[in-house]
């Protein structure tokens, strides 16, 4: 695996893999690796012949009341993760590389609507700085396709809808979430959990699952449901940013008619906030 750290070593790298006709896969990350991320090297390894990752922590996404200094840096872990699993090469930009004339001074990329709901009102400003190097990354990269987890889900639908406004010729591919073997979605944020709130962090993903039961047995009370939910995750220490039922083309507030669904939800379980989300397609009949 080769590893690059400037625009230019990068543009040589795109050259070569032009030359030789390669198909390009992208996985961008904030480093601090984990099986999850690695699933998104391993899927672009099935769908390209090349595969890129790029590691950068974007001090752009990060809020007022978010230690940027704490986020953890572990490039020689992840490298040999990166190697162990194959993928071609690794982009390590700095701060400079990204940003040359300073982030104040940096041009945006805002999209509307998607960003200002969900975790965006919990964070102002972190899906601006989301979009921002993401759109950079993918004209550095110039990959043909690029992988995000739907862990994240509004995170990628905001880059989908990024792509699709910027007429950018790259498709975006979403990778299922990885889970451990109880349930609880793979995340950096896993290891500031202490061994009893680690023991009920799978909870979270039992009550989306509990939720998605009831709609699909013909329950439309949407708000009823989280609300239910909501009590019991509160019962074991869980701390409630969001539980909602969204329409998941937009993200708008779920109808009884809508029937492309997904649930939403983000909690602090001591002072680590986890989130996650299911999906579901459910009948157009009507409800009962």
């Amino acid at each position: 695996m080769n590893i690059v750290s400037s625009s230019a070593e990068l543009l040589e790298q795109r050259r070569q893999f032009a030359a030789a006709g390669a198909r390009v896969a992208f996985v961008p990350t904030m480093g601090n690796l984990h099986a999850g991320h690695l699933s998104l090297v391993q899927r672009g390894l099935e769908i390209a012949d090349v595969v890129v990752v790029s590691i950068f922590v974007n001090p752009l996404q990060f809020g007022a009341n978010e230690d940027l200094d704490a986020y953890p840096r572990t490039l020689a872990e992840d490298t040999e993760q990166l190697e162990r699993v194959g993928a071609h090469l690794l982009f390590t930009p700095s701060v400079d590389v990204i940003y040359p004339e300073g982030m104040d001074r940096h041009t945006k990329v805002l999209v509307p609507e998607l960003t200002g709901t969900l975790c965006g009102a919990s964070r102002p400003g972190h899906f601006d700085g989301v979009t921002t190097v993401v759109c950079k990354l993918l004209n550095l990269v110039a990959p043909q396709v690029a992988l995000f987890g739907e862990k994240d889900l509004q995170q990628l639908l905001i880059i989908q809808k990024m792509v699709r406004d910027l007429a950018l010729p790259i498709d975006i591919e979403g990778v299922p979430t990885a889970r451990a073997d109880d349930g609880l979605a793979l995340s950096s944020r896993n290891n500031y959990l202490n061994p009893t709130q680690r023991a009920t962090a799978p909870r979270l993903q039992q009550e989306l699952q509990a939720i998605a039961a009831a709609i699909k047995s013909g329950s439309r009370d949407f708000e009823g449901l989280c609300a239910e939910a909501q009590t019991r995750l509160e019962a074991v220490g869980f701390e409630r940013d969001y539980l909602v039922v969204r329409r998941r083309t937009d993200l708008q507030p779920a109808k009884p008619l809508d029937t492309e669904l997904a649930i939403f939800a983000a909690a602090k379980l001591g002072s680590t906030r986890l989130i996650d989300n299911l999906q579901l397609t459910v009948s157009e009949s009507t409800p009962g």
